[in-house]
């Protein structure tokens, strides 16, 4: 399946397209949305997938002064009101979690549901706690473990051909540059949580090891009127592990 590239604000997106309904913004987590994901076909049967790469991921060029949370907030406003709808389910994954909370406190006109899938963003714990893996300084194969139900699932490096494995080291030095200091979070983000107003859905794998999924209840329990649901037998990418399963909540969530 081919990118299409569009441009928005003087920026050049590459972007994946799948699927018909109901339209779903999905921003991607620490890599790009890969072609092959096994959660596309499954929810491209119930939504229109529109997935881009954020500047400096895939093959989205990152202009030279792009390179906070806040340039990629005002990127996605800007995406959001090109897009010809009235309305679009704003969806992320990890990283992309984190970034679409940002969005809708910002920019709700135009979002009809939120979901946000194993985010990242906030502090829950106290100075001396830490709320999630640090994946840059941990060793990888304990970040592995943290990350998989079955780590035999996660990403075979070996098999990867490599365009791939130079999109892979894109992405992990984007993911480096925008949530480096503080390490995946925003001090400032969660006191506005509270402004999120639309429906909202926290989809958590059960055997999360880098968020757990008890910090995906304190931080679901930040958003008001908020749900927070399971999927069993995934870590942290279950649209990866489970991904029958995590069509089927993402498809009943946005027809509901």
């Amino acid at each position: 399946m081919a990118y299409e590239r569009i441009t928005t604000n003087g920026i050049e997106l590459e972007v994946l397209r799948r699927g018909a309904g109901t339209p779903v913004l999905l921003l991607h987590g620490f890599d790009s949305v890969h072609p092959n994901a096994p959660f596309l076909d499954p929810l491209s049967r119930h939504a229109e997938i529109i997935a881009p790469s954020s500047p400096g991921f895939g093959n989205s060029p990152r202009p030279a002064d792009f390179d906070t949370m806040y340039d990629l907030v005002h990127l996605y406003r800007s995406l959001i009101d090109d897009l010809p709808y009235e309305r679009v389910t704003l969806m992320g994954l990890s990283f992309g979690g984190w970034l679409a909370a940002e969005v809708a406190i910002a920019c709700q006109h135009k979002l009809d549901k939120l979901i946000l899938v194993d985010p990242v963003g906030i502090k829950i714990g106290d100075r001396e706690s830490r709320d999630i893996l640090d994946i840059f300084n941990v060793n990888p194969a304990e970040v592995r473990r943290a990350s998989w139900h079955d780590p035999a699932k996660g990403p075979n490096y070996d098999a990867m051909t490599d365009d791939e494995l130079i999109v892979h080291a894109r992405n992990w030095e984007s993911l480096c540059l925008y949530t480096w200091h503080p390490l995946l979070y925003n001090p400032q983000l969660k006191p506005w949580l509270a402004r999120i107003k639309v429906p909202t859905l926290f989809l958590w794998g059960d055997s999360d090891r880098l968020v757990t999924p008890e910090y995906g209840r304190a931080y679901s329990a930040l958003v008001p009127g908020s749900r927070f649901e399971l999927i069993a037998g995934a870590g942290h990418h279950p649209e990866l592990e489970q991904p029958e399963r995590f069509a089927t909540a993402v498809s009943g969530f946005i027809s509901g």
